[in-house]
Order: structure tokens, then C-alpha cells, then sequence
């Protein structure tokens, strides 16, 4: 059933966030009133190294007043790819730098009240550049072994939905969680399908 959008008025709007009211008729004729927020997407970068770690920043959240640990993340500025945002965004808030990245997965977060779309990105090859430049974002940012996810998320130490879906995609394209457990591992399956030097 297709709901069809007659038409669509401002509420509210400033550079972060925009309210919407749209004039929907629904699959059984109603017309109504339905409010919405339109968001910038979001970009998120996984970087993993060779020693199956992923790149992750302790921060705390003010509105939930939550610490976790967090994957470098931030909105798609206007005339930027996704990927050049997650590239950037890692590079702003890590120090590292991404040589290529490549898509794991893209998520409508909470598709009923607004149309803001997760980009989620990996990297294997990030190298350090310096600290990051972003100092506002998180307390400190480690690599974390991939085996300690799980035990993270049933902590909820990990609670950023754009995180969840971003470590459970990866973990998926490692292999999943048998293939974690085999330190020997050298990595990751290959990757047809890489963004060469979108890192800069």
C-alpha cells in the first residue's frame, strides 16, 4: 500500500534540522495532516587494521547523558558524497586517514517520522596523519579487537544505533562471529567492489 503526499508546508527550519507538515491521503482515502523531519544523512567509517581491530571513540552523548564507544560519524555536507563525508569525518575526528572505502551497508534509521539516511563505510588501509582536529567529539579513541564487540553491545557499551548497524554489517562481511574467533586470520575477503582514493 503506497501512501500518497499531497502536498508540504515549513514548521520549522534551521541548518540541523527541519520540521515538516505534509498533506498525506492514505491507502483508505483519508487525507490528514502528518508531521515530519527532514535530516541530512549521516556518514559512518569502520577503519579495521591488520590485527582485526576497528577504530572507536568513548564519548558521551548529552542528550541521553550516555557513554559508549561510537564509530567516527557525521552529516553529508550539501555537494558531498557520502564517502567523502565518512573519509572526512574519520580524518576530523581520529587523525586517521582512509586510502579507500568501500559501502557495507545503508539504513533508514526511523523511516516513519523522518527520511534521514546511515551510509556505513569500511577502510583497511587509514593511516595516521596526525591528532584529530575535531576536539569537541569524544575523551579518547582506541582500536578495538574485533572479538570484543558482542561483549560490548550486551553491556551496552556500544548503543549509537548508527554504530550497531555499523559493527553488526562488519561483522557480517568478516565472516561472522565463528571467523572472529581465529586470531591467525590475516583479514577481511577480498574487495571487488572498493572506492579507490576517496581519502584524499
Amino acid at each position: 500500500m503506497r501512501w500518497t503526499v499531497h502536498g508540504e508546508r515549513t514548521l520549522y527550519d534551521t541548518p540541523w534540522v527541519r520540521l515538516r507538515a505534509l498533506d498525506v491521503e492514505q491507502p483508505d482515502g483519508t487525507r490528514t495532516e502528518y508531521h515530519a523531519v527532514r535530516l541530512r544523512d549521516l556518514a559512518v567509517l569502520a577503519a579495521v587494521d591488520r590485527e582485526r581491530r576497528v577504530l572507536m571513540m568513548w564519548r558521551h552523548r548529552f542528550l541521553t547523558d550516555t557513554w559508549a564507544w561510537e564509530l567516527p560519524m557525521g552529516l553529508v555536507e550539501d555537494g558531498e558524497s557520502p564517502a567523502r563525508a565518512a573519509a572526512r569525518e574519520l580524518e576530523e575526528e581520529t587523525g586517521w586517514r582512509p586510502g579507500s572505502v568501500r559501502e557495507l551497508v545503508r539504513s533508514e534509521p526511523a523511516a516513519g517520522i523522518t527520511d534521514s539516511r546511515h551510509h556505513v563505510f569500511r577502510t583497511d588501509d587509514a593511516r595516521r596523519i596526525g591528532p584529530p582536529t575535531e576536539r569537541n567529539e569524544s575523551d579518547r579513541v582506541e582500536w578495538i579487537p574485533l572479538a570484543r564487540l558482542r561483549a560490548l553491545i550486551a553491556r551496552r557499551e556500544i548503543v549509537s544505533g548508527a554504530t550497531l548497524v555499523g559493527v553488526m554489517a562488519l561483522l557480517l562481511d568478516l565472516g561472522g562471529p565463528g571467523d572472529l574467533g581465529d586470531p591467525g586470520d590475516p583479514g577481511a575477503p577480498g574487495d571487488p567492489g572498493a572506492l579507490p582514493g576517496v581519502g584524499g
